[in-house]
């Protein structure tokens, strides 16, 4: 089981930009399928974004399409989330999140078996 936690997140004016990162411990990183969700005060957790294990294909929530990149170094065992243009509506605890048991990439949040402790991303208006 892959140990993750993120960092970057904090406090930003709407049209910002901020990185949000994911260190994995092991040496089966690369077998991952790596996802960011995302969870606002009395909502529910929802897909941001994902990479397959190579890194060769992405895929994102139309909100954020244009918006946001999300990347991985294998080499590092490192995730990252690309964050431009935030608005207010992007404030949320972003999670990072890990997928072992199939290399397509999943948009659910059962379909992903590591989570981070998640990390604050607040954008002011």
């Amino acid at each position: 089981q892959v140990q993750l936690v993120e960092s970057g997140g904090g406090l930003v004016q709407a049209g910002g930009s901020l990185s949000v990162s994911c260190a994995a411990s092991g040496r089966t990183f690369s077998s991952y399928v790596m996802g960011w969700f995302r969870q606002a005060p009395g909502k529910q957790r929802e897909f941001v974004a994902a990479i397959t294990r190579s890194g060769g294909s992405t895929l994102y929530e139309d909100s954020v399409k244009g918006r946001f990149t999300i990347s991985r170094d294998n080499a590092k065992n490192m995730v990252y989330l690309q964050m431009n243009g935030l608005k207010p509506e992007d404030t949320a605890v972003y999670y990072c999140a890990a997928r072992k048991t199939s290399s397509i990439i999943s948009t659910t949040v059962p379909g992903y078996s590591s989570w981070g402790q998640g990390t604050q991303v607040t954008v002011s208006s």
